[in-house]
């Protein structure tokens, strides 16, 4: 007979269980099962023996209950404590949280905070971190923000202005508390700053030699932004990536650019010319400026030699004028006629003038000019001494009978 059929085993299934359908678990009988095993945990025992009604759960505690007690505080206190160890990394620190509101900030290796009082927060400080002024970088292009880019110069001009800034963070407690946002307080520090030092520049001098130092004074000037805004940060870097005229109008600052430099191309040859022809033509003012001071020294010193020269044939002439006079006849005629190759011999006794061809004798024995002066001067010294003064006078006062 099945087991489950009227009469056939009663009211109880194979196992020996009743038969009736099961409700849900009974509450009360619950909480007395979990009083008991509390009550075994901590020593309590009913003290009316038996089951313990629902009068009978507030009965005192042992000797054990105590222990069990301490012992189950002493683990909790020793979990408590354990739970709140933290080991912070070499490039972090810690920010602590004391329900919920900054406390201190912890330094990199071992560091405990009270686990259900304080909260842990961990931030990279040796991270360098990098923002994009004027562009943004999608994967493997490039994308030009123009509303950050554009920028007016000094000289009213536009000037398209792309940077990256490198930064860290400094201070835990302000990047993550004094401020929503530190990463768009630096890009809007970093704009703002960039165009003060732009408006108080001029449009060649960012484009050319100025980059680099726009760069330097633009760090510090946010540098100094991101303090006074406690953002915790510190820039380490500002790099001017891009410096250029608009696209609209490159084409015009590309010809103007080339324009310009064969101005400076045009300039320097003309100074190469010009180191090279001017001190050829100081040297040459120079030699001729010497020529004409040895020219005048050369004619100062004849002139002074001339005037010495009078000065003394005057003093002699005062002296011995006979003598003087025909010195200087003398020297007259020598110097006319040491330029002719004729001689004329002066006879005492007469006006006759004998000639000898001694010109073609000296050139016939192939002498020089200075022996034809030297017999000149031979024969003038032998006429000189065959004649007498007299007729040294009576020659100079005929002057037909010399020149016959």
């Amino acid at each position: 007979m099945a087991w489950n059929q009227p009469d056939g085993n009663g009211d109880r299934d194979p196992w020996g269980n009743r038969g009736r359908q099961q409700g849900p678990p009974d509450l009360d009988e619950i909480l007395r099962k979990l009083q008991s095993q509390w009550g075994r945990i901590f020593g309590r025992r009913p003290v009316g023996g038996g089951r313990s009604g629902r009068g009978g759960a507030g009965r005192g505690f042992g000797r054990g209950g105590f222990l069990g007690a301490g012992l189950v505080a002493v683990v909790l206190a020793v979990a408590w404590w354990l739970a709140g160890i933290w080991i912070i990394q070499e490039p972090e620190k810690g920010v602590v949280l004391r329900f919920g509101a900054y406390h201190r900030t912890m330094d990199p290796g071992f560091n405990w905070a009270p686990y259900f009082i304080d909260s842990v927060v961990t931030v990279n400080v040796d991270r360098v971190r990098n923002a994009e002024i004027g562009f943004r970088h999608q994967g493997s292009s490039v994308a030009v923000v123009p509303r950050e880019a554009l920028m007016l110069t000094e000289d009213e001009n536009i000037v398209d202005l792309q940077f990256a800034v490198q930064y860290r963070v400094k201070d835990p407690g302000q990047f993550l508390f004094e401020n929503r946002e530190p990463e768009i307080a630096l890009r809007q520090a970093t704009e703002s700053a960039v165009r003060e030092i732009v408006g108080r520049s001029k449009m060649d001098f960012v484009l050319t030699e100025g980059r680099g130092a726009v760069a330097t004074e633009v760090q510090g000037l946010i540098q100094e932004i991101l303090d006074r805004y406690g953002t915790g940060l510190r820039v380490m870097s500002v790099n001017m990536q891009n410096a250029q005229p608009p696209t609209q109008v490159q084409d015009a600052f590309l010809d103007a650019i080339k324009a310009r430099e064969d101005q400076e191309r045009i300039i320097n040859e003309a100074k190469a010319y010009q180191a090279d022809v001017v001190p050829k033509a100081r040297g040459e003012a120079n030699a001729i400026l010497a020529e004409a001071q040895a020219y005048q020294q050369r004619v100062e010193a004849i002139a002074l030699g001339d005037a010495s020269r009078f000065d003394q044939v005057l003093q002699a002439y005062r002296t011995a004028p006979e003598i003087t006079r025909d010195r200087l006849y003398l020297e007259a005629m020598e110097s006319v006629l040491a330029n002719t190759s004729k001689v004329l011999v002066d006879i005492p006794e007469g006006n006759n003038l004998m000639y000898l061809p001694l010109d073609q004798i000296i050139r016939s024995r192939g002498d020089s000019a200075i022996p034809e002066r030297r017999s000149f001067g031979a024969a003038g010294d032998s006429t000189t001494r065959g004649g007498s003064v007299g007729d040294t006078r009576r020659s100079r006062e005929n002057p037909i009978g010399r020149t016959r």
